[in-house]
């Protein structure tokens, strides 16, 4: 290839690129969950979730483990309200650790040992401490047990970093 060539043909991709504008991300302050809850679907807002969570572009996740209801020595109480409880707590905890808050918390999934309909007055009312009006995106899967006997429940989070 001629070197006149050559240049000219370096010189269209400097052109070329130079018009390319580069992807931006987006700033802190742009970065928000969009909840969406379809007037036409069953409202999930009592029962302490919604049908949708939008994650703007431009942010980063991370995904939480699940936390199950062992307080700070690893001891887990036998019932099951204290457990839920002390399982969002340790979320909350996890959340801090990575500087977010509940409203970042894009999806929970939950297990429930022998799930039955008691026990979601106790999911619902501390959902809705933890999260207020920001309901992340939920499923609740009814299992047989979870990794140590007598553990009873666990939340897992999928949370959108600033």
């Amino acid at each position: 290839m001629s070197r006149t060539i050559k240049n000219m043909f370096i010189g269209g991709l400097i052109i070329m690129t130079t018009g390319v504008s580069t992807q931006t991300t987006a700033s802190a302050s742009d970065l928000k969950l969009t909840i969406v809850n379809p007037k036409n679907l069953y409202d999930p807002t009592p029962n302490g979730y919604s049908t949708a969570v939008i994650v703007p572009g431009g942010a980063r996740v991370a995904y939480i483990s699940g936390q199950g209801g062992q307080d700070g020595t690893g001891a887990l109480s036998p019932d099951f309200a204290v457990q839920v409880g002390q399982a969002y707590a340790n979320l909350g905890a996890a959340l801090d650790a990575l500087g977010a808050r509940p409203d970042q918390v894009a999806k929970l999934t939950v297990y429930v040992v022998d799930h039955d309909m008691s026990k979601l007055e106790v999911l619902t009312r501390n959902v809705k401490e933890m999260f207020g009006d920001t309901l992340p995106a939920q499923t609740l899967i009814p299992v047989p047990k979870l990794a140590i006997d007598p553990m009873l429940f666990e939340v897992e989070a999928v949370v959108m970093l600033k």
